[in-house]
């Protein structure tokens, strides 16, 4: 009887130190490089082993990603250095598999290595041990592999040497015999049992296939079952070596009875990641950190485990029709058996009870009876269509068999079946023996008899046995030593060398110590002797050696997965330690220019929230150590790649790295800006010709657009342009020149921080004035690029020697277009854009701007509330008058202003909340918030001091609402809704709770019916009074972010693209709203007629009214107006407000009723000139016709459009 495991293996930092680079080098070179692993140990030795030696490309498959060195040993704190727990397949050239189970830590650098390559001390370096064997017992070695890990490294210890735990596991436990019974070991103090399964059932597969389909949905599962049957070339992708494995050896023992006769990799080692692009088939895995944007992937299905995709290069065909439906419900029955049999009687389902379990063993099996019937239902018949004569070259008569399947099954084509016939396991499958008559039956033919008799398929399956006989295998040393001590270790050990291996060793390092010596000493011996140009090549040497590695350094930041933090990376804190550390500046100059590199090699320079984060920091820090050794160059070279650099927030706009440099103090310095002026005419002077004030024009431009992103003052701006353009072109004092240059700046500065108010008053002025005096219907504003086209002739002109240069270019330019006019038609249904009609009072006062910005946030705008007349305080003046808003941010501040007060609009400011503000409510004595740090802060306005902090949440707190009586309801992230009573300072009750996060509700004080709704697409109703739910509304497959509950209407609206009406009373769907191209991100209910407004991420309004018998239809919608997502839509008796993500706004007006019993319909009053900032929340007042908007970049935008109402 041979041995279950045939080696235990330690992997890991050899004595001999190579990179991982081609062609690797050796040395030591710093704990940002990876090297390569090498075979420290195993047992047992080759020279006692009876089984051949492991393949020497071993320890790189073990670690695929190469060994590195850290400062520090595993830590709690630190997810990233906790060990490492993944199973390794490798395919030996006869095509049989070697099993490996591995566990991966940090282990400290053997002393003698980090002695002879001056590796700092207290080092620690990856380390892998793995057993070895040829049968896949998965989980057994697993849990005796971490047991032994346990072991060593547990402050209880072991009770014998380590290596003779591990002598006795690998020598003492015999290999099963199929169907044989079962074998009891120990691994220390702890047992285990193996056993084979019999050889007449399904292969041998101890693991689980759960995360196969926790992994991928049903329709991608299909689609990697059928690029595997038609040997594609399919890669797996995931951030997980065990989900690669796993996946693979899963799919694997899907498609039995076919072999998988390729290339098996589902691993990757790094260093052959040219693999990929192999011409034959295979199936391989790679770790997603690795970038494979260099390779074609033609033709290649790429399987994205983390992400639930699959791409395929090629198309597949679908599954036969019957089959691929059965197959589908047979998954769905397993995967989702409530939502599959949810309407069975529960007396009848056994399938139910016996699936609703946690995933087991009884699952993988029927996972894989269920892939086995589908071959069985393909293959129904196929033993006729062999021929078993000797030597013939294609034994299965495939044109027969799908003629017969065609004319039974009733098609003509089943491009799949046909493909998968010729393919080379189908045709191994019949080759081995399978097909033949003579041959005895397998499980395809076993199932196949089972169902023509209508028997269960499991009884095809080899019958356990109840009392199955177990072997015990003694330990090597019954005896327990008397001292009763314990082994501990505070490193894995070393196995005990011969005289051999450690002269090997020796020698080794000693010829790295002796290279070290000769390096050092030959350059300190020769310091003296050095020539300025010996000094300068080796200063050049250093700096190439510097930024390779922070090329390398830095290709892998910006290729971390989307779970990992940059900030807290080994790359980020090694290049932030290069830079800071350098006090030639050798770090910094060469970090940018490593990033300048990479955009020359066509990186399009996007980033991801987390990689734009860690980028700031760095380039900060790499201008303010540039500035302390007065290095302009760096800085300057800084400022160029910084302005390229940018993200794209949700709304896709785009952040630029340059507008959060402003901040440093070397922009206030005249002299910088003068040598990057030289410098650029010095680049240009030669290579560029023309007239010098066209050379001076280009120039000032290029530092007018860096002072606009860096959001210099203009004052201050203008001061240091006007200096360099008189140093210059001395006694030019053309002050219409400079002009050009500030509308320039102005423009370009809209790009970074949006229109400065009195832009937005400019603007608005000239919008009105064309207006009025426009003839034609659709004339859009001139794009940006055009006004710098002006304001670069103007600037121009400040320099030209030519005296009619100002003549020619000062009537040329045109002025900004307006908004385009949306005229009505009935077949298109959109809004028409017209004034109010006569004697409504909406067209007596429309001159003034209307627009305002209000400054006071220091960060973005993350929550607003707009108060009513009802709300209004003592604090706040005649609240008959006019409304205010509130509004938070995420610098944690709220802050009131009232727009009666001209100039003074900020009134209040409350500081409390740790977090962003999400969520914000009043009423007249009273404000409520809702923050990021889980916590509900009630404000009094006349006082503006905090009056009671509610806490008893445990997630963020999404929405508040204020209720009368002195009571509040919050709802939060954990998925729960309470109710807080003010005078009692204390919850009083949890009204609601949900199994996902509540991100939209609304409550009737009148009823106490609450609704609330959020992630798992489902709402609730909930009677707050009677203390009980009364229904869930079930019918959206995505996200509800938006609700709205009138009187027994409930309205929301969803990620899935529709928006839907609710019985507030039964809890029907009633009418299902579904013309959106995009996420319903806000509905609302106008009480007047019963119609309902929807806004969707696509920027489309649509309003929806009673039609005939009581049904919903669209009346119109707004398109043209709102480019971004919708954000809020608020309707009153007369005012419909609409805001948008773009910053766009627009108002609708309904006038007063004619007569009649048909209320007339909304029209489009107008909307206001259009900025560049990112909003992220609006909120109107459409008792005043106001409508706020809040930004990323702190500033709110009022615009009251109508004044007088």
């Amino acid at each position: 009887m041979g041995r279950l495991l045939e080696y235990f293996l330690v992997c890991g930092l050899g004595p001999d130190l190579q990179t991982t680079d081609i062609p690797p080098e050796r040395g030591y070179f710093g704990s940002s490089v990876y090297y390569q692993p090498a075979l420290l140990d195993q047992y047992p030795p080759s020279e006692i082993a009876d089984c051949p030696d492991p393949p020497p490309q071993l320890p790189l498959c073990v670690l695929p990603g190469g060994v590195q060195l850290y400062s520090q040993g595993p830590s709690s704190q630190d997810p990233s250095s906790t060990p490492r727990s993944y199973p390794i397949v490798l395919t030996e050239g006869d095509g049989s598999k070697i099993y490996l189970s591995c566990i991966a830590f940090r282990d400290p650098v053997d002393d003698d290595v980090a002695q002879a390559y001056n590796i700092p001390a207290n080092s620690y370096v990856d380390k892998c041990i793995c057993f070895l064997s040829h049968s896949p017992c998965f989980e057994l070695f697993r849990d005796a592999l971490e047991e032994i890990y346990r072991c060593c490294f547990s402050a209880a210890g072991s009770s014998k040497p380590m290596w003779d735990i591990i002598a006795h596991v690998v020598m003492s436990v015999p290999l099963p015999s199929p169907g044989m019974g079962q074998i009891l070991f120990s691994v220390d103090c702890y047992q285990l049992t193996v056993e084979a399964p019999p050889k007449d059932g399904l292969p041998h597969a101890d693991m689980s296939f759960e995360p196969l389909v926790q992994s991928l949905d049903i329709e991608n599962l299909i689609r990697l079952f059928t690029a595997v049957l038609l040997e594609r070339r399919v890669l797996l992708r995931a951030n997980k070596y065990s989900l690669l494995t796993v996946v693979a050896e899963s799919i694997r023992h899907l498609i039995y009875p076919v072999q998988w006769q390729h290339v098996y990799i589902p691993v990757l080692f790094i260093a052959g990641v040219d693999y990929i692009d192999a011409p034959t088939p295979y199936l391989m895995g790679l770790h997603s950190s690795v970038d494979i944007s260099f390779s074609t992937l033609d033709g290649v299905t790429v399987v994205d485990l983390d992400n639930n995709k699959v791409l395929c290069a090629d198309e597949l065909p679908e599954l036969p029709e019957i089959e691929g439906r059965q197959l589908r419900k047979s998954l769905l029955q397993l995967v989702h058996p409530t939502l599959a049999r949810l309407d069975l009687v529960h007396s009848t389902n056994t399938f139910l009870r016996r699936f609703s379990k946690p995933w087991c063993k009884d699952h993988d099996v029927e996972l894989r009876l269920t892939f086995l019937q589908f071959f069985a239902s393909v293959l129904s018949g196929y033993r006729d269509f062999v021929d078993s004569t000797v030597g013939t070259t294609n034994p299965f008569n495939a044109v027969a068999f799908l003629r017969k399947r065609s004319r039974i099954m009733g098609c003509s084509e089943e491009p799949m079946v046909t493909e998968w016939l010729s393919s080379q396991g189908f045709i191994s499958f019949i080759e081995s023996g399978y097909g033949k008559k003579e041959a005895g039956p397998n499980l395809v033919d076993k199932l196949q008899l089972a169902i023509s008799r209508g028997e269960d398929r499991y009884s095809v399956l080899p019958a356990k046995e109840n009392d199955p006989e177990v072997l015990t295998v003694p330990d090597s040393d019954g005896q327990v030593p008397v001292s009763r001590s314990r082994h501990c270790y505070d490193r894995f050990p070393a196995f005990l060398r011969t005289p051999a291996q450690d002269e090997k060793r020796m020698a080794i390092l000693a010829a790295a110590v002796e290279q070290g010596r000769l390096g050092s000493s030959g350059a300190g011996g020769k310091a003296e002797n050095l020539s300025p140009q010996e000094r300068a090549a080796e200063r050049d040497l250093m700096v190439l050696d510097i930024k390779v590695k922070l090329q390398g350094l830095w290709r892998r930041l910006v290729s971390l997965g989307p779970t990992d933090d940059p900030l807290s990376s080994a790359e980020y804190g090694t290049i932030l330690a290069l830079i800071e550390s350098d006090a030639e500046g050798i770090g910094g100059s060469g970090f940018v220019e490593c990033l300048r590199e990479h955009i020359h090699s066509g990186w399009e320079c996007d980033l991801t929230d987390l990689q734009f984060n860690a980028v700031k920091e760095l380039m900060k820090t790499t201008i303010s150590r540039a500035f302390s050794r007065n290095d302009m160059t760096t800085i300057r070279d800084s400022l160029e790649i910084a302005s390229e650099i940018h993200r794209k927030d949700h709304a896709s706009v785009t952040d630029y790295l340059q507008r959060h440099l402003g901040a440093l103090p070397v922009w206030d310095e005249p002299r910088f800006w003068e040598g990057y002026f030289e410098h650029l005419m010095d680049m240009d002077s030669e290579s560029k010709s023309g007239p010098y004030s066209s050379l001076v024009t280009e120039h000032l431009v290029v530092l007018a657009k860096h002072m606009a992103g860096l959001g210099m003052r203009d004052l201050k701006a203008w001061t240091i342009l006007e200096t360099i353009a008189k140093n210059d072109s001395p006694g030019v004092h053309n002050l219409i020149g400079l002009r050009g240059l500030l509308a320039l700046m102005r423009y370009a500065g809209e790009g970074y921080w949006g229109l400065l108010p009195e832009q937005a008053l400019q603007l608005h002025t000239q919008q009105q004035q064309q207006n009025i005096d426009q003839s034609v219907d659709d004339e859009s504003n001139q794009p940006s690029s055009e006004t710098a086209g002006i304001g670069r002739s103007w600037v121009h002109s400040m320099f030209s020697r030519d005296k009619n240069a100002l003549n020619q270019t000062g009537g040329s330019g045109r002025s900004r277009g307006s908004q385009p006019v949306l005229e009505r038609s009935d077949s298109s249904r959109n809004m028409q854009a017209s004034t109010p009609e006569p004697g409504s009072g909406a067209g007596a006062k429309r001159g003034s701007s209307g627009v305002r910005l209000l400054r006071g946030h220091k960060a973005a705008v993350t929550a607003l509330h707009a108060g009513t007349r009802q709300e209004m305080g003592d604090c706040m003046g005649d609240y008959e008058d006019t409304g205010y808003f509130i509004s938070g941010s995420a610098d944690c501040t709220i802050k009131i202003w009232n727009p009666r007060l001209r100039g003074s609009e900020l009134q209040a400011t409350f500081i409390g909340h740790t977090r962003p503000i999400r969520a914000i409510s009043s009423d007249k004595i009273r404000v409520v918030s809702g923050s990021d740090d889980n916590r509900v802060l009630v404000w009094d306005k006349n006082s503006k001091q905090l009056q009671q902090e509610l806490k008893g949440h445990d997630g963020k707190v999404n929405i508040v609402r204020m209720l009368k009586g002195e009571r509040i309801l919050s709802a939060s992230h954990d998925g729960s809704v309470k109710m807080w009573d003010i005078r009692i300072d204390s919850c009083v009750a949890t009204v609601g709770k949900s199994p996902s996060p509540i991100l939209c509700m609304d409550y009737d004080d009148n009823t106490g019916m609450l609704a609330a709704a959020g992630v798992d697409g489902v709402g609730n109703v909930w009677d707050v009074r009677a203390g009980k739910q009364m229904h869930k509304l079930i019918g959206h497959s995505s996200w509800i972010r938006s609700l709205r509950m009138v009187e027994n209407t409930i309205v929301t609206g969803s990620d899935d693209w529709t928006a839907r009406v609710w019985s507030v009373s039964s809890g029907a769907c009633e009418t299902v709203l579904a013309c959106h191209s995009g996420a319903v991100t806000n509905v609302e209910y106008c009480p007047a007629d019963k119609g309902i407004v929807t806004g969707s991420a696509d920027g489309l309004v649509r309003i929806w009214e009673q039609g005939e018998g009581n049904s919903l239809r669209c009346v119109s919608n707004l398109e043209g107006v709102h480019a971004g997502g919708i954000l809020s839509i608020k309707a009153g008796d007369r005012w419909l407000a609409v805001g948008a993500s773009d910053n766009t706004m627009s108002l609708f007006h309904r006038p007063e009723r004619q007569g009649g019993s048909r209320l007339p319909p909304w029209k489009l009053l107008r909307t206001p000139p259009r900025s560049a900032a990112v909003v992220r929340c609006v909120a109107s007042d459409v008792e005043r016709g106001r409508i706020c908007s809040g930004a990323r970049n702190g500033l709110l935008r009022l615009w009251e459009p109508v004044v007088g109402y």
